[in-house]
């Protein structure tokens, strides 16, 4: 059976996560290390993906340094998004072989375990079937505890809207970037950007759903029996010594 670690690392700034996360996958193609997820929330950035189109982004960089949002690119796929404080991201580091190297199987793995977490907090999600560019999780904007309506929609939908975003880099067969899921996030950061690249729908965090989070550790560590399930693996809590010292290495 697959085996992970989990780590909870609380706040980080965006380059140094992604400075960590290279190190493992590093390490981890190396067989230094076993299956990670690191999970964690960022300070304010945008982060561009491979497929980034320039209009996408909707003000200028001085105008966002402005608003003290950083900007970097990223390897991961995809176009633009945000990332910030009150946004659940969880970073997997795993080696997929020898039986899961299939990439369109887990980008929808990642979204299997956003749907666990929704679930736990009493919203429907899905996703938007039909379109390969609707990647990611989505709910009702109208009704996020059930879906409803127009029957093009997941489930019905009236109108669909992103709770949770995907976007994978896989090296060798090993993972880096992973999803991010949309908890108190302060949605109007989205007006900087398309989130995406998808113009034709919103997004939406729990606390917009009307629904009252728990704590973001709290959250974080309710993410590992889904990991578990989705993935068919054993997973643990790093002890408290070792998450210490990952977390020192994005503070150096």
């Amino acid at each position: 059976m697959r085996r992970f670690v989990a780590h909870w690392l609380g706040r980080v700034p965006y380059a140094q996560a992604h400075a960590l996360q290279e190190q493992i996958l590093r390490a981890r193609i190396a067989g230094a290390v076993g299956d990670t997820v690191l999970l964690l929330e960022h300070d304010p950035v945008i982060t561009l993906g491979r497929t980034v189109r320039a209009h996408n982004i909707l003000v200028s960089r001085a105008e966002l340094a402005n608003q003290g949002i950083e900007v970097h690119e990223t390897g991961r796929g995809g176009d633009v998004t945000y990332h910030g404080p009150g946004q659940l991201v969880a970073y997997p580091i795993f080696d997929l072989r020898p039986n899961r190297c299939d990439v369109r199987r887990y980008v929808r793995d990642l979204a299997h375990v956003m749907i666990g977490i929704s679930q736990d907090m009493g919203i429907e999600a899905s996703f938007l079937e039909g379109d390969p560019k609707l990647v990611g999780v989505w709910v009702d904007a109208d009704r996020p505890t059930r879906w409803a309506g127009d029957p093009r929609l997941p489930g019905g939908a009236k109108v669909a809207a992103k709770i949770g975003a995907i976007g994978v880099r896989i090296s060798r067969w090993v993972t880096m970037h992973g999803f991010a899921y949309n908890v108190s996030t302060d949605l109007r950061a989205y007006r900087w950007i398309v989130p995406c690249g998808i113009a034709q729908y919103g997004v939406t965090s729990v606390v917009a759903s009307g629904i009252r989070p728990p704590a973001m550790e709290s959250i974080a560590r309710s993410t590992l029996p889904h990991f578990e399930r989705v993935f068919d693996a054993h997973g643990e809590w790093a002890a408290p010594h070792d998450s210490r010292s990952m977390r020192s290495l994005v503070s150096t």
